[in-house]
C-alpha cells in the first residue's frame, strides 16, 4: 500500500509537512509531560525524547532543552515533574521539498506553553 497516495493525495507537501511536525509535538507533551526529571536526568530525558520523537514519519531533526532554572525548584523527593513551561522544543520536519519548523516554548506575557509554525522553508534542487 502506498500511504502517500492512499492518505496525503488531498494535500500539499507544505500541509503535510505542519501536520507530521504538529502530530509529533503533540505526542511529545502528551507522553512526557509528568516525568520525574532532576539535574541529573534532565540530559537523557532531553536524549530520550528527541530519540522518539526521530521515528516518526518526516522528522528530520528535534531538538530539545529542558530549562535548568525550572529544576532548581525540586521537591524534598528530589525531582520535579516535567512540565510544558520548563520545555524549549524545534521540531524539524520535511516532506519533498518542503521542509517547517515547529517550536514549543513558554511564552511568559501568555502565561502558556505555546506550539507554532517557526518557519517553512521550500528547499531548492540545484
Amino acid at each position: 500500500m502506498n500511504v502517500d497516495k492512499e492518505f496525503f493525495s488531498n494535500i500539499t507537501s507544505r500541509e503535510r509537512a505542519i501536520f507530521e511536525g504538529g502530530i509529533s509535538m503533540g505526542a511529545l507533551f502528551h507522553q512526557f509531560i509528568g516525568t520525574p526529571v532532576n539535574e541529573k536526568t534532565k540530559e537523557n530525558l532531553e536524549k530520550t525524547i528527541e530519540n522518539s520523537l526521530k521515528l516518526q514519519p518526516a522528522v528530520e531533526n528535534v531538538d530539545v532543552t529542558i530549562d535548568s532554572e525550572k529544576l532548581k525548584e525540586i521537591s524534598e523527593f528530589e525531582y520535579i515533574s516535567l512540565n510544558g513551561d520548563m520545555l524549549n522544543v524545534l521540531i524539524q520536519t520535511k516532506i519533498n521539498d518542503i521542509s517547517v519548523d515547529i517550536r514549543l516554548e513558554f511564552i511568559k506575557e501568555l502565561n502558556y506553553p505555546l506550539m507554532y509554525v517557526e518557519e517553512i522553508r521550500t528547499i531548492r534542487k540545484d
